[in-house]
C-alpha cells in the first residue's frame, strides 16, 4: 500500500517457504514429482469498499495518519476469533520496532501460547505505547461485516497457481493476468463506492477483503502458509490468529508453519481465515505463498450497494 514500497523478487519470496526449492524453469517438467496436484486452486473472497475519511461519509479508519507513524503494528485484534467467525479490537496496537523471527530469517508472529516455539526463534520488540492505528472498536467491528450506508460489498475469486516442479501454491498481483494491467492489487476499481479520487482517480483503495477456505492437516509436510503484501492483514488457522501484520505501511511478510500449530490433528480438516484492509494510497500489494492444499468454503451472499 504505502510509501516506499518494496517489493519481493520472485526468489525472494520464495525462500520465505521453508524446505522447498523451487526452479526457475517455466512450465513443468515431465519428471515434475508434484504432477498429480491440481494447476491452480480458486477461492472465493469477499470484497467490502469504503470511502475515505478525506471523502464524504468517510470512515475514519481508511486514509488514516496513525500518531505513531506509518509502520506496522502488532495486538490490534484478539487471538480468537468472535462468535461471527470475525476479528475482534483488541488495541490501537503497539507498533513494531523488531519483527519476530524464526531460525531461517523468516518474520513470524510474535510468541503465543498456542504457537509451539524452535531453536533460533527471536521475540519482537514493541512500543510501550499504543500508536493510533485505528480509531477504536465500533469502527473496526464495520470492516467485515455489511453495514448499510458504510460499505458496499462483492464477491470476487482469487487463483493461485501451482509453481514449476513444486508444491507450492501462489497468487501475485504482480503476476496474475487480472492484476497486471491495474499496477497492484485493485479487485474493484470503478465499482462499487467507486474510485478513491484525489491522487487515484483511476483506483479504488479503501477496502477489505475476506477470504475463508479450509485444508487438511499433514503432520511434517512441511505445511506453510506466508502473506506478503499491505496494510492490515491477519490470518487465523482453527479460529486462532497466526499472521499478525497490522498498520499502515509498505508490502510486509509473515509465515506461519503448520507443524507448530500442535493441537491440530493429523488427517482433520480445519479453516483458514485472511482478513486483510487497503488503507491508504498509494499501493497495494496481496501475495499469497502456501504449500496448503486450499479448499474453497461457501461465502456468505453479498448485500451489494448501500447508499
Amino acid at each position: 500500500m504505502s510509501h516506499a514500497t518494496r517489493y519481493l523478487s520472485a526468489a525472494a519470496a520464495m525462500s520465505l517457504v521453508a524446505g522447498l526449492t523451487v526452479t526457475a524453469a517455466n512450465g513443468r517438467r515431465a519428471d515434475d514429482p508434484y504432477a498429480a496436484l491440481p494447476n491452480t486452486l480458486q477461492l472465493s473472497a469477499i470484497v467490502r469498499d469504503f470511502r475515505g475519511k478525506d471523502q464524504s461519509n468517510g470512515h475514519a479508519d481508511f486514509e488514516r495518519d496513525p500518531s505513531g507513524g506509518f509502520a506496522q503494528y502488532a495486538t490490534m485484534v484478539a487471538d480468537t476469533l468472535d462468535s461471527d467467525g470475525k476479528p475482534v479490537y483488541r488495541s490501537a496496537g503497539y507498533k513494531l520496532n523488531t519483527a519476530a523471527k524464526d531460525s531461517a530469517g523468516r518474520a513470524i508472529i510474535d510468541s503465543r501460547s498456542y504457537v509451539a516455539s524452535k531453536n533460533g526463534d527471536q521475540r519482537a520488540s514493541l512500543a510501550t505505547t499504543t500508536g493510533g492505528a485505528l480509531a477504536g472498536e465500533s469502527q473496526f467491528r464495520q470492516w467485515y461485516r455489511d453495514v448499510p450506508g458504510v460499505n458496499a460489498s462483492k464477491q470476487i475469486t482469487l487463483t493461485l497457481v501451482r509453481n514449476a516442479n513444486s508444491n507450492v501454491y501462489t497468487f501475485n498481483d504482480k503476476t496474475d493476468a487480472g492484476y497486471t494491467s491495474k499496477g497492484g492489487y485493485f479487485p474493484i476499481n470503478g465499482e462499487l463506492l467507486g474510485n478513491s479520487g484525489g491522487s487515484t482517480p483511476n483506483q479504488n483503495f479503501h477496502f477489505t477483503t475476506e477470504i475463508e477456505t479450509q485444508f487438511v492437516c499433514e503432520k511434517n509436510r512441511g505445511q506453510v502458509f506466508t502473506f506478503t503484501g499491505d496494510d492490515d492483514v491477519w490470518v487465523f488457522i482453527d479460529g486462532k490468529l497466526v499472521v499478525d501484520i497490522g498498520g499502515i505501511h509498505s508490502a510486509q511478510s509473515q509465515t506461519i508453519d503448520v507443524d507448530r500449530l500442535t493441537w491440530l490433528v493429523d488427517g482433520q480438516t480445519y479453516r483458514l481465515k485472511v482478513f486483510n484492509a487497503e488503507r491508504h494510497r498509494t499501493q497495494s500489494n496481496f501475495r499469497i505463498d502456501t504449500t496448503l492444499k486450499l479448499r474453497t468454503v461457501e461465502q456468505p451472499a453479498t448485500t451489494g450497494l448501500y447508499d
